[in-house]
């Protein structure tokens, strides 16, 4: 099967139900989405898939297919850090990292949707995704900063 990630066509050996963060993690090198929970609950393993956030520890490889699917790794063009990216940077919106790659990926499907969104519609998208540090408000900070920039 082929699938289209990050706008490189892969041709695919796995089960049709195996699920994409297996393929993306296993298969293809890109480690930048994480496994969390395994169930859908933490939002570590988002990607974008036709520019929506989904959770790839969840969605079978059946289920992409034709698809686009964007990852942390395709963000940053030309050396240059999607703004979003930027913005965690610029809040410190980070600390131990886990929770970033799906947090950014969440917000930039955010961005995508609504370029300028209110804090408790930033909130509102990403409650599927837990920061176990607790730096939920410079994330919010981080995300109305990047639509700024967006």
């Amino acid at each position: 099967m082929d699938l289209v990630i990050n706008a490189v066509r892969h041709s695919i050996r796995s089960a049709e139900e195996r699920p994409l963060l297996y393929v993306l993690r296993d298969e293809l090198g890109l480690t930048g989405t994480k496994y969390g929970c395994g169930e859908g609950q933490c939002g570590a393993c988002t990607v974008l898939v036709d520019g929506a956030p989904v959770r790839s520890c969840l969605t079978p490889v059946k289920a992409v297919q034709g698809k686009q699917i964007t990852t942390i790794e395709a963000l940053e063009r030309d050396g240059r850090l999607h703004p979003v990216q930027q913005a965690f940077i610029d809040k410190d919106a980070l600390q131990c990292g886990f929770c970033t790659a799906g947090m950014i990926m969440s917000a930039a499907g955010l961005l995508k949707q609504n370029p300028d969104p209110t804090p408790a519609q930033i909130k509102s998208a990403l409650q599927g995704n837990i920061c176990r540090c607790g730096t939920y408000p410079r994330i919010v900070e981080a995300v109305r900063l990047a639509a700024k920039h967006a």
